[in-house]
């Protein structure tokens, strides 16, 4: 069995219950003693950012998105964002949560090429 997970996450703005529940799950896999990345793309880089992920609140029983990036990350959670999909959405580092790495496709394929399971929202 992998001690790795993987949830990737290509919604946020666009459909920010996908985003809620995709933090909800990499913080379970946490909890769970996994190592977990999880990889943002797309809509989903909208997420790194501050500002932007503290607009989102899907309400009970979800804690607002703000408190579940800031809670995996400070559990230990790996956090990237697609480079690509920022560069496209000109978005940069100065704008995300601390420890958000900028990284293309190669971070995903890497982690799942050495047997994480993965889940997309």
């Amino acid at each position: 069995m992998s001690d790795t997970f993987c949830v990737t996450i290509n919604s946020s703005k666009n459909d920010p219950d996908k985003c809620t529940v995709g933090f909800v799950v990499a913080t379970a896999a946490l909890g769970s003693g996994k190592d977990t990345m999880v990889f943002l793309s797309t809509d989903g880089v909208y997420a790194a950012v501050k500002s932007e992920a503290a607009k989102i609140n899907e309400g009970a029983p979800f804690k607002p998105l703000d408190d579940l990036i800031t809670a995996f990350l400070s559990a230990g959670g790996k956090l990237v964002a697609c480079a690509p999909c920022c560069k496209k959405r000109e978005l940069d580092a100065s704008t995300m949560y601390d420890g958000v790495e900028i990284a293309g496709g190669a971070v995903l394929v890497e982690w799942l090429a050495n047997g994480s399971p993965n889940v997309c929202y």
